[in-house]
């Protein structure tokens, strides 16, 4: 996401700290870089030239030299960038007992506001929550089916009705059942412009539910007109904050950004990608660090819950203790990886990887998800006991071969499998890797996390 925009800043602030002295040529040309760095991420023009000038100032103020300059100028524009951003304000959850989560979710169309709502719910699920996802879109035709379609695909349940054109009576119809819920996710219908039948329809439905929160969702194409959408809907129906999608396919990301934070509705979340699992918290300050090149390990963090069941993550976690990941967790890694988007997708947010020259190749991801399918059905072949001791297969190539021919596979892909197993329990045993995706969940050391920039910083082609 507005990988240009990273790009420059993080060249900028390398210019300044590299620099031996920090004349008017160097500021104009860091000023001018910037200048045209944010105008194409679509930030306010009025913005930029207020963060211009506080640079140029501090770059001219004669109290300060040297070294303590050159800091002063790029903790500035940290800070500044960062106030431009908004305030971090997270989507709290109550957890108390016998209290219920109601959120329900407006916006126009094509914003992606169903998706988002699977998204969200598979979010919270992974967390421990028990969740249902309401469709009141009664307008859409398609709504209701794209929502139970991809709460299935998740297992995530689902409240919709094909039949029924009111949204209120259909609250109304599965309220008793919602009650054994502590999270209900619901879609409510759009239109192409905030008109008053849609306002009067939010209200209504705002005065039945009583939602705990009403969230904005906008898509980060239509850049600072996000202003304009989210003082509407604020002036309307009172919204507490904002989703913004597509936020990986624009430029314009920037300027939807800073349009909501100058409003003060607060960003919860963005999206990144037509995934499930590609939707993440807004935290300014961990997103500037992305941009900045330096690695966002709080979001990766959460990220990797989403695509791990808790109880799996407690399993994993203690077969990593002990030093002996399964086969089958082997695969579950691969699995994670896949959903995460792969490194390319990820490596932004480990220090140190996301300005590594080594691309990762476009067929990666696809080629993995095609080998953890084939692993599968390896698995399905073998006996319990090769399960469970997979070196009988290395000491005996007839089973090898038995369990080949069953899973329709080459002796090859049993042998990858077998290779990848014992590199993650090798890397376990040794602590290097901190044992794959599922002991990510609890966490990096510094230490670990740069021998791995290091070690893949090297590479050419990423090898699982």
């Amino acid at each position: 996401m507005l990988e240009k925009l990273g790009e420059i800043l993080r060249k900028t602030t390398d210019k300044i700290a590299n620099a031996i002295f920090l004349d008017k040529n160097l500021v104009d040309s860091v000023i001018s870089d910037l200048d045209k760095a944010l105008i194409e991420s679509d930030m306010n023009i009025f913005l930029v030239k207020e963060l211009k000038d506080k640079i140029r100032k501090a770059a001219l103020d004669e109290r300060i030299n040297g070294i303590e300059k050159k800091e002063h100028i790029i903790k500035l524009l940290h800070d500044e960038l960062t106030s431009i951003l908004g305030e971090y304000k997270p989507l709290k959850l109550a957890k108390e007992k016998g209290k219920q989560n109601r959120i329900m979710f407006l916006g126009l169309y094509g914003a992606g506001k169903t998706t988002t709502v699977a998204k969200l719910g598979n979010y919270y699920a992974k967390r421990g929550n028990k969740v249902a996802l309401v469709g009141l879109d009664v307008h859409r035709p398609a709504a209701p089916e794209q929502l139970k379609q991809l709460a299935d695909r998740n297992k995530i349940t689902a409240f919709v009705d094909t039949q029924e054109k009111n949204p209120v009576e259909l609250w109304k119809k599965n309220e008793e059942e919602l009650k054994d819920f502590n999270l209900i996710l619901i879609d409510t219908a759009g239109r192409h412009t905030l008109d008053k039948e849609l306002v009067e329809e939010i209200k209504v439905l705002n005065k039945t539910i009583g939602p705990t929160e009403t969230i904005l969702v906008m898509p980060a194409d239509i850049g600072q007109a996000a202003k304009k959408q989210t003082r509407e809907f604020m002036d309307a129906v009172s919204i507490s904050g904002v989703i913004i999608t597509r936020m990986d396919s624009t430029a314009k990301g920037g300027g939807a950004l800073t349009s909501c934070a100058e409003t003060k509705a607060p960003v919860y979340f963005i999206t990144t990608g037509e995934k499930i699992n590609d939707i993440e918290e807004f935290n300014p300050k961990s997103f500037l660090s992305r941009l900045l090149g330096m690695g966002d390990i709080e979001t990766l963090m959460e990220k990797i819950k989403s695509v791990t069941d808790e109880s799996k993550q407690e399993k994993i976690k203690k077969d990593v203790e002990e030093g002996n990941l399964s086969l089958e967790e082997v695969i579950e890694q691969v699995k994670s990886m896949n959903s995460l988007g792969g490194f390319e997708k990820i490596k932004s947010m480990i220090p140190g990887f996301s300005g590594m020259k080594a691309k990762i190749p476009e067929n990666l991801i696809e080629s993995q998800e095609a080998k953890a399918a084939k692993w599968e059905h390896i698995l399905k072949s073998m006996t319990k006991e090769e399960r469970k001791n997979p070196e009988l297969l290395e000491k005996q190539t007839s089973r090898i071969s038995r369990v080949a021919a069953g899973a329709g596979v080459h002796g090859s892909d049993i042998r990858s499998l077998l290779k990848q197993h014992k590199l993650l329990n090798d890397m376990v045993k040794s602590g290097a890797g901190a044992g794959g995706l599922g002991d990510m969940s609890q966490g990096f050391s510094q230490k670990q996390l740069q021998k791995l920039a290091k070690k893949f910083g090297k590479v050419k082609h990423m090898r699982f």
